[in-house]
């Protein structure tokens, strides 16, 4: 999963004009995109998983944990469905009384 990122320059003008696609590029195919303002360097639009594998400070199994709770859905709970999956586990986790 740690394909290496391919880097485009695009100007700002194209951006606008084709922002889904640059969008869909960048998530699927793993493609980063320097966006240049008037010939100048100004931003650059990646992916997330790229973001999180490669820039977020955080520990590689936690980023990982939460690319793979996105692929599974998790991301799209609700709040009363994450609430029933606390007191669920809460429940498992109590010892037993003596």
């Amino acid at each position: 999963m740690s394909e290496k990122a391919m880097t485009k320059l695009i100007d700002a003008l194209s951006v606008r004009t084709r922002l889904g696609e640059v969008m869909e590029e960048a998530e699927k195919q793993n493609t980063r995109f320097l966006v240049s303002r008037r010939g100048k360097p100004a931003v650059v639009i990646l992916g997330v998983e790229d973001y999180l594998r490669n820039f977020v400070k955080k520990d590689a199994l936690l980023a990982e944990i939460q690319l793979d709770a996105k692929k599974a859905g998790l991301d799209k709970m609700t709040d009363g469905e994450i609430e029933v999956e606390i007191r669920a586990s809460r429940r498992s986790n109590k010892p037993a009384k003596k």
